[in-house]
């Protein structure tokens, strides 16, 4: 072992699950550990694990097979881990498992098997901001754990149990922290942003001396404050949705909501047990474009659940037409263990639900193009996420970092990741745009 003991972390999973690795990290730093480039300089492995579907499963215990094979001490957390037998049948040799939200454990894990430095907190100091797993520029803020919502795919509440809202004043803290670091973008998650406060009865609370109700239009008005894009990620669209999106005129937060929909079948919506009135959906889409015409929409739906028909099919085809969604995800259904649809008659063969998941994408490609071409001529601001020896790689405020498209600038520019630059947009594809710096 080195003098000062090195720790390797393998992250995987959703934004939510980076921002609970970045808290570890940033505990492990704080007690004066060292983080390893790779397995040669660890003396101990953590490896974040996800659990939601069997492919997350599957590259979970891969994960955790490599790290053993790699470097053999290892310590497993995450969603993952609220299945512990799932990893001691594969792994028997981990040397501990908790579960997801679980930092003290992970603490007490590797001061069992790796004991902390010797450190003073005024010389080995940590970043303001925490360690980030994101590039400098971009950070993902989570407002809150768990969900109260009870869909038959999902196993999430039984991970990580039902909803639990942060305090706005921690959340301000940590979102004022990041700015003053160099954040230029705060990405905002939760498993459903727009229920959050809902558990404390929207409660006061304080930030700065002032009194903050704990909701999310409060806290999406006091982040517009700041001198940064605020984006929402995992929005349902409730009624109080709608008071967001004056907020988005005003230019506080980005006109943009990330909203996983999910299906357009109010039948197959009635048996994942989430909201079924589409045509409701499609009426407070309209109003929302109607108050903000910037407004960009992005979803992920399931296709080829239990029991979806082609009936079904073709109506979600109609709801993707008539929602004309700027940006939008699909996956086949997948059997997850635990998870209640499992249980549900006629379920859709593989090769069915592959060759729907093909069809919905052709037509979302269409409704893309149309949308990115009505964006041609135009002058937008981007924020600049890579720049390469003949190319920028830049993003708008439609396009969230991972999910979504890029803005493209051809040709060798004087810029750094996180400069805002004015562009004037040349052409498009089904996916991303093409732009060159605009020249007053």
């Amino acid at each position: 072992m080195t003098s000062i003991p090195k720790v390797g972390f393998v992250s995987l999973g959703c934004p939510k699950a980076t921002v609970d690795s970045e808290r570890i990290l940033t505990r492990l730093r704080s007690d004066g550990y060292q983080i390893a480039p790779d397995y040669a300089e660890a003396d101990l492995v953590v490896v974040n694990t996800c659990g939601f579907i069997d492919a997350a499963v599957d590259e979970s215990l891969d994960a955790i097979g490599e790290a053993l094979d790699e470097h053999g001490r290892v310590i497993v957390t995450g969603c993952l881990g609220a299945r512990a037998e799932v990893i001691r049948e594969a792994h028997p040799e981990v040397l501990a498992v908790t579960g997801p939200q679980a930092e003290d454990a992970v603490m007490e894990a590797v001061y069992a098997h790796l004991p902390r430095p010797a450190h003073d907190p005024f010389l080995d100091l940590v970043p303001a901001q925490g360690i980030k797993l994101t590039p400098a520029h971009y950070a993902y803020i989570k407002i809150s754990e768990g969900c109260n919502h009870r869909c038959r795919f999902c196993i999430i509440p039984s991970m990580r149990g039902d909803l639990v809202s942060r305090p706005i004043g921690g959340i301000l803290d940590e979102a004022h922290g990041l700015v003053e670091a160099g954040v230029r973008e705060l990405l905002v998650i939760s498993q459903d942003t727009s229920a959050y406060g809902l558990d404390t009865r929207y409660r006061t609370d304080f930030w700065q001396g002032r009194p903050l109700k704990t909701d999310i239009e409060t806290l999406a008005r006091t982040l517009g404050e700041l001198q940064a894009w605020v984006r929402l990620h995992y929005v349902y669209p409730y009624p109080q949705v709608d008071r967001l999106i004056p907020l988005m005129v005003d230019a506080l937060i980005l006109p943009y909501l990330d909203m996983p929909l999910q299906h357009g079948s109010p039948r197959v919506l009635k048996a994942m047990r989430r909201p079924a009135a589409t045509e409701q959906v499609l009426e407070r889409l309209a109003d929302w474009r109607r108050i903000c015409p910037e407004l960009v929409l992005r979803s992920t739906f399931i296709v080829g659940f239990p029991g979806e028909t082609d009936a079904d099919f073709e109506q979600l085809l109609t709801f993707l037409r008539e929602a004309r969604l700027d940006r939008v995800g699909c996956f086949s259904y997948s059997p997850v263990e635990g998870a209640a649809a499992n249980a549900l008659p006629a379920p859709v063969p593989d090769e069915l639900k592959e060759e729907r998941r093909q069809r919905f994408m052709a037509v979302q490609a269409e409704i893309s193009r149309a949308k990115l071409a009505e964006r041609v001529g135009k002058r937008e601001i981007v924020l600049v996420d890579e720049v390469l020896d003949e190319q920028v790689i830049a993003r708008s405020r439609a396009d969230a970092p991972e999910i979504d498209g890029a803005v493209i600038i051809d040709g060798a520019w004087e810029l750094d990741p996180g400069d805002f630059i004015e562009v004037a947009i040349t052409g498009g594809d089904e996916h991303d745009l093409f732009a060159e710096p605009f020249a007053q």
